[in-house]
């Protein structure tokens, strides 16, 4: 990658679980980040959490002392937008809600010179929607990373009908520079990856509701047999039952296919408050904190 499409300054917009994470492998890949909030408390806890991640790759014998305190100095707090002017990249990262998500482009918009490239870290809200009206819908793309950030390798970086050449080889190269991999997919509802994941995750939660298997089985079956690394079940416990419910219902929206229609169990089990690890239960129970005990959920 050249120096002149290397970005100065990379604004990450969200203090949250991947904002953090985006933040803290931009600042280890040696960019300068500004990272913004509503309240600049939230910022702070953001920026302790990578001094606890970085301490933790210390005592790992993974960077050293001095590169940790380095990689912290790259990075700023800020809850006023005004601190994100002078960003040559800014990647949005708050909760998944199209109008404010469209409310905050139309204010950084206003904010930042022509060159900056607007990027959104959505996982299933549509990429066109979010850009239509801003001056400079040409530099507006995805960059969808996956949780956890600092671990997982792949970014989508999606397209528009009207993102421009220099801002897709910009950020493909941004990606690349972070140590991750990207693939280059066209906006439409769950890019790619969730296009193919969330079917998939349904049909195992209605084989558990069927009577097929039980939790264990499934995810046992999926593990040992198709050498995946987490089973389907817990999977879904790890990205938020909630968060499944919602994603179903915009795929369901945009494709009219039964298979991407959340399933009743998984409904109810967000009804009563059981959204995965978040919560403490989901197909799994998690009260104890050594190790996690699937669910018997026949009956519901």
């Amino acid at each position: 990658m050249g120096t002149e499409s290397r970005f100065r300054l990379v604004g990450v917009v969200g203090s949250g679980l991947m904002g953090t994470g985006i933040a803290q492998v931009s600042a280890m890949a040696a960019y300068n980040v500004v990272v913004l909030d509503t309240e600049k408390n939230l910022v702070d806890v953001s920026i302790g959490k990578i001094a606890s991640n970085l301490a933790r790759m210390v005592d790992k014998g993974a960077i050293k002392e001095p590169e940790r305190e380095t990689i912290l100095a790259r990075i700023e707090g800020h809850s006023d937008p005004q601190a994100m002017s002078e960003c040559d990249l800014i990647i949005e990262a708050i909760y998944e809600d199209s109008t404010s998500k469209k409310a905050l482009f139309e204010q950084l918009d206003a904010i930042c010179a022509e060159k900056t490239i607007f990027a959104s870290n959505t996982s299933t809200l549509d990429i066109t929607g979010l850009c239509s009206g801003l001056r400079h819908a040409d530099g507006f793309l995805g960059l969808h990373f996956f949780n956890p950030v600092p671990v997982m390798k792949l970014v989508e970086v999606v397209r528009t009908a009207v993102t421009s050449e220099k801002a897709i080889q910009r950020s493909l190269d941004f990606v690349v520079s972070l140590g991750k991999r990207p693939i280059l997919v066209r906006d439409q509802a769950g890019f790619l990856v969730n296009y193919l994941l969330t079917p998939y995750l349904f049909d195992a939660i209605r084989a558990l509701s069927s009577g097929l298997a039980t939790v264990s089985d499934i995810d046992s079956g999926m593990r040992h047999g198709c050498g995946h690394p987490m089973g389907p079940l817990a999977l879904s416990d790890l990205i938020g039952l909630d968060t499944l419910v919602k994603a179903g219902n915009i795929l369901f929206d945009e494709y009219h296919e039964p298979r991407y229609a959340p399933p009743p169990l998984l409904k109810r089990l967000v009804a009563l408050g059981d959204l995965g690890a978040k919560s403490g239960r989901g197909f799994y129970d998690y009260s104890d904190s050594k190790w996690s005990q699937p669910r018997n959920l026949a009956g519901f």
